[in-house]
């Protein structure tokens, strides 16, 4: 981030500071702070989602601030309870180590490794040995741990919650502990979890600690963004499917991914705001100057570029891309749900069937509305399956 300073890191995509901001503001005018966030490689795919707090990471080691990235590879074999209504299955060490294979390469494309310390929590709560645990425990009551929210509606719904998942918030707290910090970094949804952290800071260090929290953004269907509903974009995908995905976002959510995603200053987003609420600025191009933006920090100017272009010429003009894929056919007769799957276009029958009850699926421009249908194969013949998947049949 360009000109970064104090004040913009701790407003600029922040959901909450605690106690409070003016504190933490004298405290990193005075001294190099030293903070973290915690991730627990339960997968191996980053979204933007998690590109909010880690482009937030960033911003304090631009500052020169010490930051730890702390793998989490002791409190993943619980399994974070949080926004769960079931208990999360346990992992090997062999499951983690896997998971976090591709995460450091992932999260490179926004952190700069260099100006960054990776620590691993087993390092420590792994070797706690029973009067440690049992005086960790003895910190906190079981009427505070289950406070949270999850518990209480697994409880109204006579759903188990395991005893293990009532220590998670305890390990995760017992970072702090054991790193020593000032402050730490996590969405919205982890707020009980580093607030349990602060507390233990006081009671062992007598210290104080800050949270700082940043917001949850929706995915293009308006909810969380989540692997589980598929409505997010990965910070691996291709600058064609990261472009077309970003054009699909409410008109609602621009402003916020801009925000939230993007270095533009914050005075042209208020700019675009003002804009957009008049009716002075169309929402289609504020969308594509984003999905720009956003394509090319995570690959390059002239890849954006061609996105852009391949969007506007398939989707806004209807057009047929320059090079599309070439699927073998070994009949000349074959039902449409297995036509498509067959060439890839789609990932399961049931992703097909969907499509083509949404008229997404067309064979020469002409749509299929009846999954059973069969079609006639030709060489030449031009599929589509949603908006921007193509493939031209040939026969073997």
């Amino acid at each position: 981030m360009k000109n970064i300073n104090i004040d913009e890191v701790l407003t600029r995509g922040v959901a909450q500071i605690l106690p409070d901001k003016e504190t933490l503001k004298k405290l990193m005018a005075k001294r190099k702070i030293k903070l973290y966030l915690g991730i627990d490689p339960t997968g191996s795919l980053l979204t933007l989602g998690h590109s909010v707090v880690l482009r937030k990471l960033k911003q304090f080691a631009d500052l020169g601030h010490e930051v730890i990235l702390l793998i989490g590879n002791g409190t993943v074999k619980i399994g974070d309870p949080t926004g769960r209504d079931s208990t999360r299955p346990m992992l090997t060490d062999a499951q983690i180590e896997e998971n976090f294979k591709t995460w450091k390469s992932q999260a490179s494309k926004i952190l700069d490794f260099k100006k960054i310390t990776i620590k691993r929590n087993g390092d420590w709560l792994d070797k706690l040995a029973m009067p440690e645990i049992i005086q960790l425990a003895a910190k906190t009551t079981l009427q505070q741990l289950i406070e949270r929210d999850m518990f209480q509606e697994r409880i109204k719904k006579n759903l188990p919650i395991f005893t293990h998942e009532i220590l998670y918030p305890l390990l995760q707290g017992y970072d702090s502990v054991a790193m020593n910090v000032d402050l730490e970094l996590g969405g919205t949804d982890q707020t009980f979890n580093m607030m349990m952290g602060r507390n233990l800071q006081q009671l062992y260090h007598n210290k104080k600690k800050w949270v700082l929290t940043t917001p949850i953004i929706n995915g293009l269907d308006g909810r969380k963004m989540s692997k589980s509903y598929s409505n997010y974009v990965a910070l691996t995908e291709n600058p064609k499917d990261m472009y077309g995905k970003l054009m699909r976002i409410s008109d609602e959510m621009i402003i916020d991914y801009f925000i939230l995603l993007t270095d533009v200053e914050l005075q042209k987003i208020e700019v675009m705001r003002k804009k957009l609420q008049s009716g002075e600025e169309n929402p289609m191009d504020l969308k594509k100057k984003l999905a720009f933006t956003i394509t090319e920090f995570y690959h390059s100017k002239k890849e954006a570029q061609q996105a852009e272009n391949t969007f506007e010429r398939v989707v806004q003009e209807k057009g047929i891309p320059n090079k599309i894929k070439e699927c073998l056919i070994s009949t000349k007769k074959t039902n449409i749900t297995d036509l498509i799957l067959n060439c890839k276009l789609v990932s399961s029958k049931s992703e097909a069937k969907r499509l083509i009850e949404q008229s997404a699926v067309t064979v020469e421009d002409k749509v299929i509305s009846d999954w059973h249908q069969e079609i006639n194969i030709s060489d030449g013949t031009i599929i589509r399956a949603g908006k921007r998947n193509y493939a031209k049949l040939k026969l073997k």
